[in-house]
């Protein structure tokens, strides 16, 4: 009886008029729309829906809305994307394109986090807005409300109710009574939209279109560079300092006699703090011959041994090792690839080296010998000193014995 009452009833809006999409019920405050919610939730209603101006506290326990799906939709997403990641860094490193850098594996869990991280929230953002969009069924251009003038306001200050008329327990006259007691201040049919075409307009379909083409064009120009050669240069997006207004090393300019934009140092002159007359100090000389002591403005003290040791092992250990025995980690790589001619780094304590004087060592120092390159210029006068000072301490503890050490500390070491 119940669905031929029903068929009955939608008959009535079938002739001259678009059938029947649901009742709608307007409210003036959110306490009345709870208290309506709650009522259509407890007549066991399932496709019906409440409309607000703002978020309203508490509307989700009287609609009966169950916990969304989207955290677990995330969530897969994100384990999708983190572990993709880590057989993408995996594949191209440790199979398909295998390089080493400085000794460092070839697939390295620390290395790979940025991606690791970057992936997995990629995949999360993608899955919560298409999972958002499918779970809300969007997009949705035209809805049948967008003809009711009154629901305007819900933008505003109204608030709305509607059950539609596909629902199961969905009878017009019964569910007109049902909201006509919940004392609504309007109560209105809401009939199915057949106004809006059911197609996108012909001139939107042929935009997306020449869009969606013109999109390729870049991702053509950028296979075709890749494989194609040409005299020019590349095309620089970001041109930061390439572009700037200068002249480049050993290039004309007009504007110089000698047509040459690089200008020579001029004679007999010296850029101000660069006048270095203590030949101690900065020769490692006393009177034309190296010096055996340390200059006096380097006080041997804990500072100045730390300070050797941190400036030796960014300098010295890639070649000489840690401990100064010439098995460095590039002496190590270049013996094991076996390419060309290696000469391996000295080993700095041997016996001539222990009779150098400290002036001859901090000349190696700063302008290098044989393979070695000079540190002149990255390394400041004092701070070679103290790599030097420092070496001495390495080449002391090779020549020492428990008599060296305090009696009073000599318990320590047993």
């Amino acid at each position: 009886m119940a669905d031929k009452k029903k068929d009955s009833d939608q008959t009535e809006h079938a002739e001259g008029e678009a059938p029947l999409h649901g009742l709608l019920a307007e409210y003036d405050s959110t306490a009345a729309l709870i208290a309506a919610s709650k009522k259509v939730r407890d007549a066991g209603f399932e496709k019906w829906d409440t409309y607000t101006p703002f978020p309203v506290h508490g509307i989700d326990g009287a609609m009966g809305i169950k916990m969304t799906k989207l955290p677990w939709i995330v969530l897969g997403a994100a384990i999708t994307g983190l572990t993709t990641a880590i057989l993408m860094q995996w594949w191209m490193n440790a199979v398909d394109y295998k390089y080493i850098i400085s000794g460092k594996p070839f697939w390295s869990i620390p290395a790979s986090v940025p991606i690791y991280f970057e992936l997995t929230v990629l995949f999360s953002a993608f899955a919560a807005l298409g999972g958002m969009l499918a779970l809300n069924n969007l997009p949705l251009p035209s809805h049948p409300l967008d003809l009711k003038e009154r629901f305007a306001k819900v933008t505003d200050d109204k608030f709305f109710l509607m059950i539609q008329a596909a629902d199961a327990k969905f009878d017009e006259r019964e569910t007109r009574a049902l909201l006509e007691g919940t004392h609504p201040t309007v109560l209105d049919v809401v009939l199915e939209d057949r106004t809006s075409p059911s197609k996108l307009p012909t001139g939107l379909v042929y935009g997306l279109l020449i869009v969606a083409t013109a999109s390729l064009i870049p991702f053509a120009f950028i296979a075709k560079a890749r494989f194609a050669k040409s005299e020019k240069t590349r095309v620089h997006v970001v041109g930061d300092m390439d572009w700037q207004l200068k002249f480049q090393a050993q290039q004309a300019h007009p504007f110089f006699a000698d047509g040459r934009a690089e200008r020579p140092e001029i004679p007999e002159t010296v850029a101000v703090g660069h006048l270095r007359e203590d030949d101690h100090l900065f020769r490692g000389k006393e009177q034309d011959t190296w010096a055996r002591t340390f200059p006096t403005s380097i006080e041997p003290s804990a500072d100045a041994l730390e300070r050797g040791k941190e400036k030796f092992g960014v300098y010295c250990a890639p070649c000489h090792g840690f401990a100064g025995d010439g098995d460095g980690p590039i002496s190590v790589r270049a013996q094991e690839l076996a390419e060309g001619t290696w000469v391996p780094p000295t080993n700095v304590h041997q016996d001539y080296l222990r009779q150098m004087p400290v002036g001859q060592l901090f000349d190696t120092v700063t302008h290098g010998i044989r393979n070695m390159a000079g540190y002149g210029q990255l390394i400041e006068p004092e701070d070679r000193w103290k790599i030097v000072m420092y070496l001495r301490a390495l080449q002391r503890s090779r020549q020492t014995s428990v008599d060296d050490v305090p009696e009073a500390e000599r318990g320590a070491l047993k």
